[in-house]
Parts: C-alpha cells; structure tokens; sequence
C-alpha cells in the first residue's frame, strides 16, 4: 500500500517523504495520501481581501519571581547551552519576547528579586541576574524585544503605606532610574515598560509615567497595561483618550484565548501578556500549542507570554517545573529540554514580529485549529494544532470541554500565494512516548501540480507548521550530565573579592534580600560575608513573611546538621536563625514550617516550630549582644533536635516530629542589617 502512495505522489510530483518509526512515518505517509482522497472540509489561506493584525511575537518571563534564580550558577557550557534553547534563532525556543520582573526586594512567587534602589539615594544596577539575561539573550537574538515589569517596590516607595501610588511622579521616576540604567550600564533598550502585575493601576500614574517618560527622551519605550484582566482597564481608556493615547498595548493574564468587547473597542494591539504556567509536560506542551493559535483565533491577541522562562528554582517551590524548560541543578549540570520548547518553535522559528496574520484564519471541523502568518514578501508559514482537552488543559482558566477526533483537512492557497511551489513541514505529537516525536523535519511538500491545495489526515494531540521558510533547526548539544541531588555536604564561606553576581549561589531569598558584603571595619575572618540588607518592609505582591529568611538544600533533607557563623548589627531589637527542614517557600513563606534556632541581641534565645514563631520549643538566656560574631549549630536528627551556641549546647534533644523533611535556611527577625559567614550544612538523610 505504502509503494502505490509513494508511486502516485510521484506522479503528482509530490516530493516522498522520509518515513520515519511510529507516528512521524504515519505522518509522512498521510501527507502524500490525504492529497489523493476527498476531504472533509477545505480551508482557503487567501490574502486577496487584505491581511489580519500584526504579529507582535511568541516570548516568556523571567521573574515573578525569582524563576531564574538557580540559572545563574551553572557551570559552562551548560548554562550557554540552555540559553541557546531558550534564545538562539532557529536552535530551539527561538524566543521573540523577554520579559523580566523589575526587582523590588518582595515575594513575588518562588522568591524576591532584588531592587536597584534598596533605599532612597541607593542606585545599584548590578544586582540581581535579569541585567545579565537580558544581555544573553540580545547576545542571541539581537531583535529580541525586551519588558520590564514590577512586581512588588522598595518600601520606601509608600511612605508608610502598601502602595505604590503615593507619590506618583516618585513611583514613575524608580521606575524610569531602571530603564535608563539598562541602557547606560548595559547598553539594553527596553522597547515596554507596565505598571504594577495584577493588582490595581492609577489612571494618573500612567499618564504620569508617559510623560516623564518623554521628558527624559525615552518616548520609543511603550506602555502596557494593565498586566491583570482586560478589565476595567478597557473601559477606562474608553472613557479616557488620554488614557488611550498614552496606552500603546492592552496587556491581559490567562484570558483564556478570549477577549471582552471593550478591548477590542480600543482599537489597540491585544496581548495575553502572561499565559501558560502549567507544568512542563506534554499536558503543559499541549496548552501552549493550543493556546498560541487560539489566542489569536478567538481573542485577537498578536502575543502571548509564558510564564516561565524556564523552571530554575527548587522544585518544591510553588509552581515547580512550570518554564519552558527545566534547569533546576546547577550542582549537578543537568537539565531538561522540555516539550514546551519544541512547541514554541513550531511559531517562533518560522515567524517574526512584523509578519501579518492572515484573516483566514479559524479553527477545524473536526477540533484543532489553524494560523497563517506572512511577511509581505511572500513568506508563509502555517501553524495547525489538534490539541484535545485532555492533553491541553491549562493552569488556569478552567477550560469548558471540546472534542477533538481524527480529521482529514484540506488547504487552498489563494491570492500571492497560489504559486507558491513548495512547503517545508515540521512535525510534533505528543503523548505516548512510543509514538511521540518532537519537532521533527519531514520532507517538504511540493504543490507544483496541485494547484496550491494540500490535504493532511489529522489526529489528536499534533503539530504541523508549513512554511516556505527553510531556516528551522532543531538544536541540540550532548546531552548534560546526569542528575544529582544537592551535595550532601556543602560549604560557603562567602570570600569573594568582586563577584559576578549579587547574591550567594544556590541560596534563594523568600523574604528579604541577602547579598555578598565587603566589612571594611573587619579585616580578618569576616571581611567578606553574606548581608541581609532591607531596613524597611517592601510593598508587597504577595504575603511576605515579618522575618527575612533565604533558603537553601534539598527538600527531602531529614536529619542535618547546619552551621553558620552571625553577627546581629542592631542592638537590643535584632536578632538571627538558622534553620533545617524547612516546608515552605514562595507566596507561602509565611506559613513555614521547621526547626529555627534563634538568636537576639537582648541575650535570649528561642527554638520554634514555624517561621513565624508561634510554636515554641524552648527559651531562655544566652550570652549574646549585637556587633559580635558568633557561631551557630542546629542539628537535627529523627524526632530530636539540638542547639549550640560558640560550640557549647543551650538545648538538646528537643522533640520535633513535624515536619519531617525541608530545606536548610537562614534569616533575621525582622526588616533588619545581618551578616552571615561561613555556612556549612552536613545532611546524612
């Protein structure tokens, strides 16, 4: 049968496909085989009647918060090598659109990201790793469109208050001090700029914020809002042209592939500006294959951005895996190539911003959908998805049920296109792993006799893109090294003279900010160590804790021994911890549970159950004041934990039967200085 389809392409001068094992072989053959049967249903791509909107670009996010954390610490070649997947043309990804999260030292999901400006007259625009990624991705994508967005703001911001509105022309200048810095410590234009993630927008301060931004000459950079629902900031710029002026792209999160009436009414480019946040499965491949099609089919939206970039934080934090790819081991090496990658590039290798949407565009009979986008030039690249419900079920919004079945599709090339003799095809299907391909080249597709009509056979849970570009690649390296879990002894003494990067590798800040420190008044052991540097609680996205705390480790510790050498700077108010088994992280830090060992500088100490302290095991008087360095050692083994202070006990075998596991951690009281020397954690389950 196969020989008599391949005999009869031929003769059609149908270029044969390779046939490769499983479904891309069936696939291949299929492609050959639909052009000799009659269809189900034709769909005519025709652009004789004009095109669609501008396609603004396919990207991700790096930040809200702290996603990117771990990434930073990854040995060579394996760090460029997860950036080429992420950001090289035609390699992997091939992202259009970077966003990052503006730091402003809060919880803002899986950990803070730190301010340019901790204080009112501090400006410091190499903390923090965003500056650094978007370098490497303009070092990979010259192109690449970058975004800048806060999260959560330095607490001196408000005043006094949990908002960031107080003074408006001061919110606007912070964040204007960090586009300019971009540019003049990096040479980074960022192309937009938003205003607070999902929560409330000023109507003013936008308006403020367009103006001080053309005062300062930064009139190419555009403003998106508002980074939350489609409203009420649709209606508002209805019934505001100032406020639409000034506005140059609605920006909406998990819409659903749908849009309100007022959006549209606008007239402005649509955005699903953060969208995916599903595990980096198939099922998660599946829903951004489904939704990248048909945030435009249903809602108009000419981008869309993932959140994540790629899944570099602990795993057991919240939304673990939830990137494009996983790069969560920087000790071991390893990471993952995931299945969102590929289906990212099936839009992002065969498209730019500045191609047109065809308006014949729209979803299939049978399930699935359809995309055609050109350049103008005669470029066309076609997209077509059959996602079921099943495999394509996003993190959120919950996704009314539809059915997806075996189909069989025509497509008429109309208008410029008609002459078009040949379509290079790419191929992914998700699912069972023995029949499951990603991101496959099959042979291209001839039309020389066929009049510009092609027919597929369509099953559940695939890919195809037919494009006349012919640049596509698949990339790939040897594969990384094998996982390991975190070293089970693990040793940081702080001592670098000019680091790279602002904070310690793998210690992840939930609350607070800890950075590398030069103690110019101590030349000896302690001239370099690791600050906690806020003073003054951030305004916050999420719930941060009252206690700064960064963590560290393996979430499956048991029984370990940490030790760390503090220093409480404030007198009689501050106060230290070390930790061990701690459970949690992210949005839900406050909440944590574990053993912590503290220390204050009134000369007591204390051992609780919960981060917060409302579980106590033990009190009492220690010979402890602040300015002096002391040693630390919490060590816990099954149901009992010990404490020693300077190497002798204050408690032993204090029972502790929950939780059973956690990540090593320290941390201060409060909002408040602290340095830390000298960490070292022994872990023997």
């Amino acid at each position: 049968m196969a020989e008599r389809l391949l005999q009869a392409s031929r003769q059609r001068r149908v270029k044969a496909m390779t046939a490769a094992a499983g479904s891309a072989g069936r696939a291949a053959v299929s492609l050959l085989l639909c052009a000799l049967l009659v269809p189900g249903g034709a769909y005519v791509l025709d652009d004789s009647d004009g095109l669609g909107r501008e396609f603004d670009g396919i990207g991700a996010v790096s930040g809200g918060g702290a996603t990117s954390r771990l990434l930073v610490n990854y040995p060579e070649p394996y760090r460029s090598q997860i950036l080429d997947y992420l950001f090289k043309p035609n390699f992997g990804a091939s992202l259009h659109i970077l966003k990052v999260e503006i730091g402003g030292d809060g919880q803002t999901t899986d950990g803070t990201e730190p301010s340019h400006m901790h204080y009112a007259l501090d400006e410091n625009y190499f903390r923090g790793y965003e500056w650094w990624l978007m370098k490497e991705a303009k070092k990979r994508n010259p192109n690449i469109i970058l975004m800048g967005l806060p999260w959560s703001f330095p607490g001196w911001l408000g005043k006094g208050f949990n908002w960031p509105y107080v003074n408006l022309q001061l919110t606007a200048y912070y964040v204007i001090t960090w586009i300019v810095g971009a540019k003049h410590y990096h040479d980074l234009d960022i192309d937009y700029i938003g205003i607070w993630n999902e929560r409330s927008f000023d109507i003013n301060y936008i308006k403020v914020l367009r103006r001080m931004l053309n005062y300062q000459g930064l009139n190419q950079v555009k403003i998106i809002a508002s980074d939350n629902l489609w409203e009420p900031i649709s209606a508002s710029m209805l019934l505001d042209s100032e406020l639409l002026e000034v506005i140059d792209v609605i920006g909406a999160h998990y819409p659903g592939t749908h849009i309100v009436k007022d959006a549209k009414l606008t007239k402005k480019k649509l955005w699903s500006s953060e969208d995916f946040s599903t595990v980096n499965s198939d099922v998660g491949a599946g829903c951004l294959g489904r939704i990248l099609n048909q945030n435009y089919i249903n809602g108009c939206m000419t981008a869309t951005i993932a959140w994540n970039l790629v899944a570099s934080y602990y795993e057991q934090l919240p939304y673990g895996r939830c990137g494009l790819m996983t790069a969560q081991e920087p000790w071991s090496g390893h990471y993952v190539v995931e299945s969102p990658i590929w289906v990212s590039a099936h839009t992002t290798q065969f498209t730019q911003p500045g191609w047109y949407y065809l308006k014949t565009v729209g979803h299939l009979e049978k399930g699935g959908s359809y995309v055609a986008l050109t350049d103008g030039l005669g470029n066309l690249t076609i997209i077509i998805e059959t996602m079921s419900h099943k495999r394509s079920k996003c993190i959120r919004p919950f996704l009314p049920y539809f059915n997806v079945s075996h189909q069989f599709a025509t497509f008429v090339l109309k208008g410029s296109f008609s002459e078009i003799p040949e379509l290079q095809v790419w191929y992914t299907k998700l699912g069972k792993p023995s029949t499951r391909f990603l991101f496959k080249q099959l042979d291209s597709l001839w039309l020389l006799d066929s009049s510009g009509t092609f027919s597929l056979e369509l099953q559940e849970d695939e890919l195809f893109t037919l494009t006349t570009l012919t640049t596509g690649g698949k990339g790939s390296y040897p594969l990384p090294p094998k996982s390991q879990p975190f070293p089970r002894i693990y040793k940081d003494d702080f001592d670098v003279d000019y680091p790279f990067f602002s904070e310690a590798p793998n210690f992840a800040d939930q609350t607070g900010v800890f950075e590398y420190f030069t103690n110019i008044e101590d030349p000896g052991e302690h001239r370099f160590t690791l600050r906690q540097v806020l003073n003054q609680r951030p305004i916050t996205w999420a719930a941060d804790a009252y206690n700064t705390i960064s963590i560290i480790g393996d979430y499956k510790w048991s029984n370990l021994t940490v030790t760390c050498d503090v220093y409480i700077e404030t007198p009689e108010k501050g106060g230290v911890f070390i930790a061990g088994r701690v459970n949690k992280g992210g949005i839900l830090i406050r909440g944590a549970r574990g053993v912590f060992f503290w220390i204050f500088a009134n000369g007591t100490y204390r051992v609780t159950g919960d981060l917060a302290g409302w579980i106590i095991y033990a009190l009492g008087h220690v010979d402890v004041t602040a300015k002096t360095w002391y040693t630390l050692r919490l060590i816990i083994k099954g149901r009992f934990s010990s404490g020693m202070l300077n190497g002798r006990y204050v408690w032993t075998n204090i029972p502790v039967s929950f939780p059973k596991n956690g990540w090593a951690a320290i941390g201060t009281h409060s909002f408040e200085f602290a340095q830390f020397d000298n960490f070292h954690v022994e872990a023997t389950s």
